[in-house]
């Protein structure tokens, strides 16, 4: 398997997104490799200090441009072809020949990585609009929500196709027996929500390959009541980061107060706090695929970190090896066909 890793995408970059691509390599087999993409002189003076200059799973792949995190995305890709977001999509693209790569990692622009693996890697059979399907754990095992921003204003057949993707996710990568598929809505009666709201509800309800439990509320997400939940990537992006920032925030606090009522006791329970803390940590999962692209393409959150991109190193091996793409084209195979016309 041969993994490209966007060096210049990310808050962090390129020092932290690189020093995880290194830590990466220990993750490969021998017949692995990784291909760095971005600045040349930064990529090789930061393998000379790792004295890693020569390693024989590490390729370098030069560009001489950068999309920036506030970039828009469609003119980035038309004014930056030499950037390493554009640079790296191709080399995933199966059109690339012996220059493809088989996983592309990048923590830099989300709407230009979508875009960008739309545009070279195209679509796995029978999708019509991928979606980035991210894993967030909750007090009683991980949940799967889809989409978190690829796809803002969806329509009901994406929605119900990431319900089959986010099954066949949860299946090959989280072990999930049999996945509960909810749809997120602002009530749990049937009926409620906006139109597509209920249109993906109906359409998902009415689909015997899938495991429907019915609607679900914010609140459910952390509530043992679905697996799988499935939204538009606008709220699904809010979600998201709304569950980051009240982890982090949650965790300070408690070893805040700890510390306030009892100091002797701090030191007794911060390695309590810290373990508990490591799993509901985002860096832990390292990136969240871009589901119904023609290859792998894993993107990480912009503030991403060294531990970060090592963890979508392990995140892509494991993809690679469970045949996700495979098991998603034979789901919507039996699908109905559907056009990006449809309603």
């Amino acid at each position: 398997m041969r993994i490209g890793i966007d060096v210049m995408g990310g808050d962090n970059a390129p020092d932290a997104i690189l020093a995880g691509g290194l830590e990466g390599v220990g993750l490969l087999s021998a017949d692995d490799s990784i291909a760095l993409v971005g600045d040349e002189a930064v990529i090789r003076e930061g393998l000379a200090k790792a004295g890693m200059t020569d390693h024989p799973q590490i390729e370098v792949v030069p560009t001489t441009q950068v999309v920036a995190m506030d970039d828009s995305p469609v003119t980035a890709l038309r004014s930056k072809p030499d950037s390493s977001i554009v640079k790296l999509a191709r080399l995933g693209s199966k059109r690339a020949g012996d220059q493809r790569c088989d996983v592309i990692i990048s923590a830099g622009n989300t709407g230009a990585c979508v875009a960008a693996a739309q545009m070279f890697l195209r679509r796995l059979p029978g999708v019509t609009r991928p979606g980035i399907a991210v894993t967030i754990p909750t007090f009683y095992g991980p949940i799967i929500v889809c989409d978190v921003g690829a796809n803002p204003e969806p329509k009901p057949h994406h929605l119900h196709q990431y319900a089959h993707m986010g099954s066949v996710y949860g299946r090959r990568i989280i072990g999930m027996d049999d996945p509960r598929v909810a749809v997120l809505s602002i009530g749990g009666e049937e009926g409620k929500g906006n139109a597509l709201t209920v249109e993906s509800a109906k359409r998902i309800k009415g689909d015997d390959k899938l495991n429907y439990v019915g609607y679900v509320e914010g609140r459910d997400l952390f509530a043992n009541k679905a697996d799988v939940v499935i939204t538009e990537g606008f709220t699904g992006n809010v979600v998201l980061k709304l569950a980051e920032g009240l982890a982090a925030g949650l965790f300070k606090t408690i070893a805040r107060e700890i510390a306030a009522v009892d100091p002797q006791s701090a030191a007794k329970f911060e390695p309590v706090v810290k373990s508990i803390y490591a799993k509901h940590d985002y860096h832990e999962y390292g990136g969240a695929p871009l589901m119904g692209a023609n290859g792998i393409c894993l993107i990480c959150h912009g503030s991403s970190e060294a531990r970060t991109i090592r963890n979508a190193v392990r995140s892509a091996i494991k993809y690679g090896q469970s045949q996700v793409n495979e098991a998603i084209v034979d789901a919507l195979g039996e699908l109905e066909p559907v056009t990006e016309d449809a309603a």
